[in-house]
């Protein structure tokens, strides 16, 4: 039987939640909700969604401290519902590694066309193989992108945690090594042009993944930035 995907609505509004919940349903959707930290937690405990639909302005806990619970122990996309003008909080959501967000009021439309986006990115994700299967593996910085399972590991053979579009940002800057790229070439080659970014979002993810790969994040070697072009992966010799 396919499997229908699931949805975790976390909104302290009963009504908003309500009518989420509805709109999912409508689009095949399965659809869970909470209205706090939590009750989100305990929903987890029960399911694992695949994708966490998070208000920012939550009581008690808020959506940015959630999102990093979620990254760091669940492999779920996350979309980040923001106020109309909280760029900051955008920023801030990405950087802990929300994988879109959407601004408050949004046109339902537009709220199932990012979902749907973000969950056929995670979908053509292949599952990881199992230990030792000896998957493509390739050198990026100080760490390994294992090609064929979407990991990044340390060199202790740790993994490091990526999201989804982290990662294809990796596979694309290592396919064109010691090429310019700029940010339309990069949304264009990570098939992720039906997502609409506003004019950070590749700086701020370039700015996460240097943290995690490269060597000395502040003298970065292994992704370049080329002033007035975009960004160059330069393959260590």
């Amino acid at each position: 039987m396919a499997h229908t995907p699931c949805v975790l609505v976390v909104d302290d509004d009963q009504a908003t939640r309500e009518m989420l919940v509805e709109a999912l349903s409508t689009h095949n959707f399965r659809a869970l909700q909470a209205g706090d930290g939590a009750a989100m937690r305990s929903e987890l405990e029960r399911e694992a969604p695949d994708i966490v639909l998070l208000d920012i302005r939550l009581p008690g806990e808020d959506g940015l401290s959630l999102a990093r619970f979620l990254r760091e122990r669940y492999d779920v996309g996350i979309i980040m519902v923001t106020g109309s003008g909280d760029v900051i909080d955008r920023i801030v959501g990405l950087e802990i590694g929300a994988d879109d967000y959407v601004a408050k009021p949004f046109d339902p439309r537009e709220l199932m066309a990012r979902i749907k986006s973000v969950l056929r990115r995670i979908q053509a994700r292949p599952e990881a193989p199992v230990a030792n299967g000896g998957g493509r593996r390739v050198t990026f910085g100080r760490c390994t992108l294992d090609l064929d399972a979407h990991q990044v590991f340390d060199a202790d053979g740790t993994e490091v945690m990526v999201t989804h579009m982290e990662f294809d940002l990796l596979r694309v800057l290592h396919e064109h090594p010691g090429r310019a790229l700029s940010r339309d070439q990069i949304l264009t080659l990570t098939h992720n042009r039906e997502w609409e970014p506003f004019d950070r979002s590749i700086d701020i993810r370039i700015a996460r993944l240097r943290r995690k790969v490269e060597i000395d994040p502040d003298n970065p070697r292994a992704i370049r930035t080329v002033r007035g072009v975009g960004y160059m992966f330069v393959p260590s010799t």
